[in-house]
């Protein structure tokens, strides 16, 4: 499949830089709160992804940082990336010899540092309180100091394009007072995210005619392109990208390293990262999604779990034929696969190849197939759903094969009872009966609320006749209320995730009530939890 890169793309080195600001900038979102251990992890999987530097965290402002610097210098041999500390300029009227947070960013071993400026001259004259003059003498003094020190000088030129809307002379005095002592890249910052792509490629051309300055990009996602800012900025010359992994970030976030590390690439033949490290970027967001303790984006771009997932009819019957007709790369390039989605939109060629992904070839039985599309557009009228359940559909797609169900146990009857007892206390029981390997089964269970009750005492009534279900753990459960129907009469549906350890999968239920639609879905997990690890069902 053509990706528009050419066919030997350069080696990743010092002339293209590939910054991550996760551990500092994404850390700013909300709902992330990063320890020591969490920074520690994110950082390793970064370097291994192969960014060229990591930035990570302001020493001196806070003990986490601090201590971050000296753990990572101890604990973390880096293989492809560099250790950047964040700071701003000394102080107005300090020599930066003598300022102590400048000291810090000596102080924290790393090789390069970032230093954080004021471009816009109502920060320099407001927040600030200092001359635009002085503001210049700062930047220059610190970039010089540092470079005494040994170290490498990035410069973020805070709210640049806001400040070179407003005094444009001015902001492009700073870029020059950064270069000219001895910085090695300055970057533009759209601190405020509101630019958009056109201006962004027109103001980095300026500078970059102008100042003569290496010039770098960090771009907020508040308009909705921070990729595509930081991608016309890269077009008009910029040769230094800050991205945070999965866009995290204050506000709605930065621009996103994945899909800025794919498109520069695969689009514009750019290998920022190592051979190999690409095919493993949809694993490594998905790592860091977890150490955030954040559910990773199903709509990201590349790395999302429907990046690649097809829906419609139409569409699937042209994958089918080819899937570049409307896949834009092969999945497999950024480590996610393809996945056909089953739904009341499907087509015989979404079933075919549904079955072909499941392990069953369909093609060659149209009246099966027509059966089977018919029984998923009859269900999901009912509400249930198989896009998001794809264990409850391969259950139906076995049955529709066989021409019966084919089930572990029958059931006969369950109960649930929920007693308040004073003081606000609940007790939650439930009783089902069921048979299996012709065995009249009766079982009970106590949780913590009804469908946890039911869960165990199915369990306990199955886990003798079939001991795999020890290895088997419920991990999600979502319920929802359905359009259509009235407050507590609303027809309602689960899904349950499950897992034995070594995979997840998920089924639907829908009924009239909550504890219904549960024990619908439960009895799809754990039949295909039997189905997984090989046990035969019994007729």
């Amino acid at each position: 499949m053509s990706t528009d890169a050419p066919d030997a793309p350069v080696a990743p080195d010092d002339s293209f830089h590939l910054f991550d600001t996760t551990l500092r900038d994404g850390a700013q979102r909300e709902g992330i709160n990063l320890t020591v251990a969490d920074k520690l992890t994110i950082a390793r999987h970064l370097d291994e992804f192969g960014v060229g530097f990591i930035e990570g965290g302001w020493p001196g402002a806070n003990p986490r940082d601090t201590e971050f610097f000296e753990r990572a210098r101890a604990e973390i041999d880096f293989r492809h990336a560099q250790l950047v500390a964040f700071g701003s300029t000394r102080k107005a009227g300090v020599r930066a010899a003598d300022d102590a947070q400048v000291r810090a960013l000596v102080d924290s071993g790393a090789p390069v540092v970032t230093l954080v400026a004021k471009s816009h001259d109502r920060h320099v004259e407001l927040a600030l309180r200092t001359s635009l003059e002085e503001n210049l003498a700062m930047v220059r003094d610190t970039v010089a100091y540092l470079r005494e020190q040994g170290r490498r000088v990035f410069v973020d030129c805070e709210h640049f394009f806001d400040g070179y809307l407003a005094d444009a002379a001015y902001a492009k005095q700073v870029v020059a007072a950064a270069h000219e002592a001895g910085a090695d890249v300055v970057v533009l910052c759209d601190t405020n995210g509101g630019m958009l792509p056109a201006q962004v490629q027109a103001v980095v051309r300026t500078v970059l005619a102008d100042t003569g300055a290496r010039v770098g990009i960090h771009a907020q996602d508040d308009t909705g392109c921070a990729v595509a800012n930081t991608l016309a900025a890269v077009d008009a010359g910029a040769t230094h990208v800050q991205c945070t992994a999965n866009g995290y970030g204050e506000r709605v976030g930065n621009a996103n390293l994945f899909p800025v590390t794919a498109a520069l690439q695969l689009k514009y033949g750019k290998q920022v990262v190592p051979q190999g490290a690409l095919e493993e970027m949809t694993r490594i967001s998905h790592a860091i999604a977890e150490v955030v303790n954040l559910v990773p984006s199903t709509h990201q771009p590349y790395v999302g779990t429907s990046a690649f997932a097809h829906k419609a009819g139409l569409h699937a019957s042209a994958i089918k034929v080819d899937p570049d007709l409307y896949q834009h790369i092969e999945p497999e390039l950024v480590g996610n696969t393809m996945r056909m989605l089953v739904s009341d939109m499907a087509g015989r060629a979404s079933v075919e190849l549904k079955g072909k992904e499941l392990g069953y070839d369909l093609e060659g039985d149209r009246e099966l197939v027509g059966r089977i599309v018919a029984r998923v557009k009859e269900q999901e009228l009912k509400g249930y759903t198989y896009e998001a359940a794809d264990a409850s559909f391969e259950l139906l797609l076995r049955d529709e094969v066989h021409g019966r169900a084919r089930r572990f146990f029958r059931l006969e009857s369950w109960r649930t009872i929920v007693e308040q007892r004073p003081g606000g206390d609940q007790a939650n029981e439930a009783t089902v009966k069921l048979w299996a390997k012709g065995e009249r089964i009766v079982a009970t269970g106590e949780g913590n609320g009804p469908v946890n009750a039911l869960d165990r005492a199915l369990r306990s009534g199955l886990e003798r006749l079939h001991p795999e279900l020890a290895k088997l753990s419920l991990v999600d459960y979502k319920v929802r209320i359905l359009e259509g129907g009235h407050g507590t009469d609303s027809t309602t549906r689960v899904l349950v995730s499950m897992s034995d350890g070594s995979g997840e999968w998920s089924t639907v239920g829908v009924a009239d009530n909550i504890i219904a639609a549960s024990w619908q879905a439960l009895d799809d997990a754990y039949t295909y939890g039997l189905l997984r690890a090989g046990v035969e069902p019994h007729e």
